[in-house]
């Protein structure tokens, strides 16, 4: 079986997805990527994640109402999926044990 790997800017977003549950769509992870990440990410960028996170199976996106205040168009809010959640803890519990050996060998 072949395993979904993700960089460290999907790894990001996917963690804010995780984290905000609900109404997450792109300005949102945008500005939380800026206050609790101190990364300035432009909008395009992230769109291009979100797809390609989508198309991993990662997140589900669906279409919000449409606003006059976005001229007419509809905010896409993402969440998580289950396949994204366990991949998130993968890779933390990876990161853990080799940060484990890192104290380790520092001690």
């Amino acid at each position: 079986m072949r395993t979904t790997s993700i960089g460290e800017l999907e790894e990001l977003i996917l963690l804010v997805v995780g984290a905000l549950k609900n109404s997450v769509y792109a300005q949102t992870i945008q500005e939380e990527l800026l206050s609790h990440a101190n990364r300035k990410i432009d909008i395009t960028a992230i769109h291009t994640v979100l797809r390609r996170l989508e198309t991993k199976g990662l997140i589900d996106s669906e279409l919000g109402g449409i606003s006059k205040v976005r001229g007419g168009r509809s905010k896409r809010f993402v969440k998580l999926t289950v396949k994204g959640r366990n991949l998130l803890d993968q890779s933390i519990l990876i990161k853990m044990e080799f940060y484990k050996r890192l104290l380790n060998n520092h001690s």
